[in-house]
């Protein structure tokens, strides 16, 4: 069976993203741009266990969110912060600094309007919170 006949129809579609579940990390990666689209909207029924496919894929997802972050889609921008990237191991966050930094410094007129200020700089202090805790635990062992 071709992954790409698998993908979701519609934004309920939750029997492709079942069957999409079934597929190997490997063939799942195929698919990453096209599983990216259905986190334009979080009140999407099919978000959230779409997040959760690409959350298997680990750091394979960083250059597709870098990519979603550069559209300057401040909705889709928000979702991704709000949902995908919220949901990261803090290692994988820290790939996505540069990225969340730039629209911290330099946000677009519609960047402002979404809020995503308040999100990015949540995202940053968890990363600031676990680079205080590695450095303490480093403290300790020594």
């Amino acid at each position: 069976m071709n992954i790409r006949e698998c993908l979701p129809r519609d934004k309920s579609d939750y029997e492709a993203v079942r069957k999409l579940s079934d597929f190997s990390d490997v063939e799942l990666k195929i698919i990453i741009p096209e599983l990216m689209e259905w986190l334009q909207d979080g009140n999407w029924p099919i978000s959230k266990p779409v997040e959760d496919l690409l959350l298997r894929l680990g750091k394979e997802i960083i250059p597709h969110i870098q990519d979603v972050l550069r559209t300057r889609d401040p909705q889709w921008e928000y979702f991704i912060l709000v949902g995908l990237i919220d949901r990261l191991p803090v290692f994988h966050l820290s790939m996505l600094q540069t990225d969340l930094v730039r629209i911290l410094e330099s946000p677009t007129p519609d960047e402002i309007l979404e809020g995503l200020d308040g999100v990015i700089f949540e995202l940053l202090e968890k990363m600031k919170v676990h680079q205080r805790e590695v450095i303490g635990d480093g403290n300790l062992d020594t």
